[in-house]
C-alpha cells in the first residue's frame, strides 16, 4: 500500500510535459506541432478539466468507487505518459479499509485497483490517470498499481480467487500497452527504487501469478473475440 503522509510525487495537477504548454508554440518549431501538442494538453490549464464518462472502468466488471482527488493526478496516458509497468501490493489490511484510506484525502496515496480474497475488482482511479501508489514518481505515471487484501505475513489472504482475478486484470493491462509480460514488466512495491515498503511480501507466489497472468493474455489473444475500446 503507498506510504500515508507527503506524496513523492510531486505537484498532483501539473505534468512535466504540461509546463510546456505557456512556450509550446515558439518551441516547437512549426505550427502544425504546436497545435497537435497543444490539442492533447489544453486541459491541464487550470480550472479545465479532462472530460470523463462518471463510473466507467477500464476492466470489465470491476465495481466503481472514486479515490479522493488528493491522492492521484489527472493526465491522458498513454499519450503523455508511456505505461509499461504495472506494480502489485498488498494493502496490510481489509479491503474497506484500503478502500477508506484511498478516499481519506490525507492519505496522499491510493492505488487504481484493489483486488479482494474473493476475486472481486474495484477500480477506484482510471488507468489514464496517475495514481500516487508507488512512492516514486517516474514509476507512478509509467504504472498502473493493484493493491490485493490481506497482509504480507499471512499467506491464507493470497486465495485462488484473488490470484486468478488478478491475473486477469494484469493480462488485460499487458495487451491495452503492449507491455510484456515477465518479471520486469510486472514488479512488487519492493522493487520500485526509493520504496520503503516490503509488499507483496515473501508468501507471494510469483510464479503461480505469472504463470496465471500468460494464461490469462493467451485467452485474450485468442481469435474468438478481443477487448472493447476502453470509455474515457
Amino acid at each position: 500500500m503507498g506510504a500515508k503522509g507527503a506524496s513523492e510525487d510531486g505537484d498532483r495537477r501539473i505534468g512535466r510535459r504540461a509546463l510546456i504548454v505557456g512556450g509550446l508554440a515558439a518551441a516547437a518549431g512549426t505550427a502544425a506541432l504546436a497545435r497537435d501538442e497543444l490539442a492533447r494538453l489544453w486541459w491541464r490549464l487550470p480550472g479545465v478539466d479532462k472530460p470523463r464518462t462518471p463510473g466507467a472502468v477500464d476492466f470489465a466488471g470491476a465495481r466503481w468507487v472514486a479515490a479522493s482527488d488528493a491522492n492521484w493526478r489527472g493526465a491522458d496516458r498513454p499519450d503523455d505518459f508511456g505505461i509499461d509497468m504495472v506494480v502489485v501490493h498488498v494493502t496490510q489490511g481489509s479491503l474497506d479499509s484500503a478502500v477508506r484510506a484511498f478516499q481519506d484525502p490525507g492519505h496522499k496515496a491510493a492505488a487504481h485497483y484493489i483486488v479482494g480474497k474473493d476475486g472481486r475488482i474495484t477500480q477506484m482511479i482510471r488507468e489514464l490517470d496517475v495514481a500516487y501508489h508507488a512512492g516514486n514518481r517516474d514509476y507512478n505515471e509509467r504504472s498502473v498499481g493493484i493493491e490485493h487484501e490481506g497482509f504480507v505475513d499471512r499467506p491464507k489472504d493470497f486465495t485462488a480467487e484473488m490470484y486468478a482475478a488478478s491475473a486477469r486484470l494484469t493480462a488485460g493491462i499487458c495487451a491495452r500497452y503492449g507491455i510484456p509480460v515477465d518479471r520486469k514488466h510486472i514488479i512488487g512495491h519492493v522493487e520500485v527504487p526509493g520504496t520503503d515498503h516490503t509488499d507483496p511480501g515473501p508468501h507471494w507466489d510469483w510464479d503461480r501469478y505469472m504463470e496465471l497472468v500468460r494464461r490469462a493474455a493467451t485467452v485474450r489473444a485468442a481469435p474468438s473475440g478481443s477487448p472493447s475500446p476502453t470509455a474515457r
